[in-house]
């Protein structure tokens, strides 16, 4: 076996020292998971020790490290000179002809019908794609490169990157010492995704640690862009458990701006082989990638991270010539997976003005002076705990990364190499952003938010916020099971991190509002509205099938999502709730809405589903009810119904629903009620015979039992669950539920904020609280201690 180069299917993990840990992953896949449907383009490595030898025989080993032992990498000027001498000592060396010789004898090989193959040139460090460090994007690759001068110039080139600024910078950072790291090149023919579209998948939410997802990123042309963060890419969430079970695995859909792509170009030189060119409109307005590729990307996913024991950074690539899939990359993921059981909540205390959104990543908070950089030159500009406010960054960028407290990029998604760094440095970043350089203003204080779900935000000034860090041990036994109230699906995975017995309220208000925002009607009605209102619409539902199928895929997107992120517990799905005027505010909402003077009372809830004008757009929620269920097989997903005045109104829910095939008790199905008026409760042994169970909404029960307006603030000091005549009602609706051996829960605001209240409700025999994420280990300790106080 030769001692320069080594063909991959040959290679394993057990070659790590020998080609580094890139090539040993890809010749690991070739090997064992080819016949799993993993599929990996074959081709050839050189060896660490054809590197080192290289480095030997042309004399510049010991003046290599010679100048890196002087070299103080928080110094970035003398990092940028030393960084660039090195390399031309490399480039301008001479490879051992022996190496040339077997490297012209392999890639010849490859040869198809007599043409050079085209291939991708990648860098391996002997010390790289680690369980602890990822090494992401450290060193080059170069992409479309054909004939034998080419390929050996961009050996040395990869060679020549083992000593990038940010590489050196990485391993001081990360305990490596540079003599201990040798390089291996990778030769690998190319997947012709230049023609179709390309990107990054991790076996795991990258946010929140959540480890029964797949998350996939997607976008046009060769991969480079996505792994850079030059675009805004498409992302999708796949679920793990129901993969290859269910009709349906797919929780989320984000289509990305997508704004440019990368392809071949005419020239051969290893740096101008490819080029960016725009995407057209029409291309950016759809999906990169179909549901099919999507299920398929998940399910090579799910096999790579089971193949390794642990989850998986993966880079993938779609051929436009033969329509394949194929995976050219797999390292550990690096962060969540070391998280361990420690939760960190970072909550901002008060709110300004958003001067810019995009992709959060990190979920933490981070605040100082905006120092708007538009190229490395200006590094020197930014100080400790500065903001870094760019157009985009890359790998290069990580010494001056480390000393910002928030990094907001216009362009990037959030598998992208600096989003990586910027999680192993523990530095939340706003990425995909848009138009940040130009909307933060120079030498500003801000406050860059990622805690707030998928969704971060640039606030105006130096916000308070709080901090809190939980270890999770084992929760101390509790006579009542305590859920959530949970309406944003993306915070979801993160609030599924702690302690819970499922959701006992999800507001589906929440997902219209924020995921859709245009009105039911509208979207029924499209064909009717006039083309300016059309136009805008249009804009939103790219990527969709028609408006009524948008509607019903992003309401199942977002119910999906809750169900399978506390999937097996119990999660109560609230049909809608909106009043007229919060539905007049959804576009095209103005066109469909009655003016009322007090829309608390009026058209809302059970009246609103069973009157003529919104049946067919209740149709809408059953069908994304239905589609959560049977083709998703969440079986864990129940349904509430709110505000159900009479009896009457219960009959008549109770017949619609069956009529959208949603029966109660088929395929075990529940449907509870929104105990949250006198009548209910008064009723309530009647009320139960057509539900299986109470949820006790506390605030509208309170407003109703007081007479009074919780919204308004001339009577908000009198609005208390625990007045006597609110807590009579409680009494008697949990004793209700208990007679008729159903379940009661209670999802109003009034556990969350009164541990005493909370108190009695346990000693009253409650089955269920459902609880503000933010206060739950609180509460479940108070009633710990409250229950042990009590034996």
């Amino acid at each position: 076996m030769s001692d320069n180069i080594v063909p991959l299917d040959q290679l394993g993990m057990d070659d790590v020292p020998r080609v580094g840990g890139k090539n040993a992953s890809l010749g690991e896949m070739i090997k064992n998971l080819g016949s799993l449907g993993v599929e990996v383009p074959g081709g050839f490595a050189t060896t660490a020790n054809a590197f080192d030898r290289f480095l030997d025989e042309a004399g510049i080993r010991e003046r290599i490290h010679a100048r890196l032992d002087q070299l103080d990498t928080d110094d970035v000027n003398q990092l940028a000179i030393v960084g660039k001498e090195i390399r031309s000592w490399i480039t301008d060396s001479t490879l051992p002809a022996d190496l040339q010789a077997e490297i012209t004898d392999a890639y010849g090989a490859m040869a198809v019908d007599g043409k050079d193959a085209t291939v991708a040139v990648r860098s391996s460090a002997t010390a790289e794609d680690l369980p602890d460090a990822s090494f992401a994007g450290q060193q080059e690759t170069y992409l479309n490169i054909k004939g034998i001068d080419q390929v050996l110039a961009s050996i040395k080139l990869v060679f020549a990157s083992l000593f990038n600024d940010r590489a050196i910078s990485y391993r001081v950072h990360q305990g490596f010492a540079h003599a201990d790291v040798s390089l291996s090149a990778g030769i690998q023919r190319m997947v012709r995704s230049d023609l179709a579209a390309s990107g990054v998948m991790f076996s795991i939410d990258t946010e929140s640690g959540f480890e029964d997802v797949v998350f996939i990123t997607s976008s046009y042309g060769l991969g480079e862009t996505v792994v850079q963060g030059a675009v805004n890419p498409d992302e999708f969430y796949v679920y793990k458990n129901t993969l290859g079970v269910a009709d349906h695995s797919i929780l989320l859909k984000s289509r990305g701006s997508k704004m440019i792509k990368m392809v071949y170009a005419e020239d051969e030189s290893p740096q101008k082989a490819i080029q960016t060119v725009n995407v057209d409109e029409a291309e950016r307005n759809r999906f990169s990638i179909d549901n099919a590729d999507i299920t398929a990307l998940a399910k090579m996913a799910v096999t790579i991270e089971q193949h390794y024991a642990r989850p998986m950074d993966i880079e993938w690539a779609k051929d436009g010539e033969n329509g394949r899939l194929y995976i050219v990359q797999a390292r550990p993921e690096t962060v969540q997976s070391r998280a361990g059981r420690v939760i960190e909540r970072y909550q901002l205390k008060e709110k300004s003005e958003v001067l810019v959104s995009g992709r959060a990543v990190g979920n933490r908070i981070g605040q100082g002076k905006a120092k708007i950089i538009s190229d490395l030159s200006q590094m020197d500009q930014i100080e400790q705990g500065d903001v870094l406010v760019t157009d985009m960054t890359d790998p290069d960028w990580e010494p001056i990364m480390k000393r910002a407290s928030a990094i907001v990029t216009n362009r990037g998604g959030r598998t992208c190499h600096a989003a990586i760094i910027a999680r192993e440095l523990g530095i939340p970043a706003l990425v995909g952003t848009g138009d940040c350089t130009e909307r933060v203003t120079q030498h500003s204080n801000v406050t860059v938010s990622c805690a707030e779900g998928d969704s971060g935000y640039v606030y105006d000034g130096l916000l308070e916020f709080d901090y809190q860090r939980h270890e999770l041990a084992k929760m101390p036994e509790i006579p009542v099971k305590v859920s959530m109230n949970v309406g944003n699906p993306e915070r979801a995975f993160t609030f599924s991190r702690l302690p819970h017995a499922g959701i006992g309220l999800a507001r589906l208000e929440f997902i219209i509002s924020n995921m859709i925002g245009i009105h039911p009607r509208a979207l029924l009605e499209f064909d009717k509205l006039k083309p300016d209102l059309q136009r805008e619409i249009n804009a939103r539902i790219g990527g969709y099938p028609g408006p009524v199928e948008y509607y019903v895929d992003k309401l199942s997107e977002g119910i999906a999502t809750l169900a399978a992120a506390f999937a097996p517990e119990r999660v109560i799905v609230r049909l809608s709730d909106f009043k007229s005027n919060e539905y007049a505010h959804l576009l095209g909402g103005d066109l469909y809405e009655p003016h009322e003077e007090n829309p608390m009372l009026g058209y809302r809830g059970a009246s609103r589903y069973i009157s003529e004008d919104f049946q067919s757009s209740f149709a809408l929620e059953c069908e994304a009810i239905k589609r959560v269920r049977n083709e998703m097989q969440l079986r864990n997903l129940e349904i509430m119904i709110p505000f159900v005045r009479t009896l009457g109104e219960a009959q008549a829910v109770h017949g619609l629903l069956r009529k959208n095939g949603l029966e109660r008790g088929v395929d075990g199905l529940r449907v509870i009620m929104m105990c949250e008026i006198p009548s209910n409760v008064i009723l309530a042994e009647e009320f139960l015979e057509y539900f299986d169970g109470f949820s006790i909404g506390s605030n509208d029960l309170t407003q109703l039992t007081l007479g009074l307006d919780r919204d308004s603030g001339l009577v908000a000091s009198s609005f208390d669950e625990r007045d006597p005549a609110v807590m009579k009602l409680l009494e008697l609706a949990i004793k209700a539920c208990k007679a008729a051996d159903k379940y009661v829960g209670i999802c109003g605001q009034g556990p969350s904020d009164h541990p005493d209240l909370a108190e009695w409700l346990l000693e009253q025999g409650i089955t269920s609280m459902s609880l503000n994420p933010d206060s739950v280990i609180e509460t479940w300790l108070y009633l710990a201690e409250h229950s042990k106080s009590k034996t």
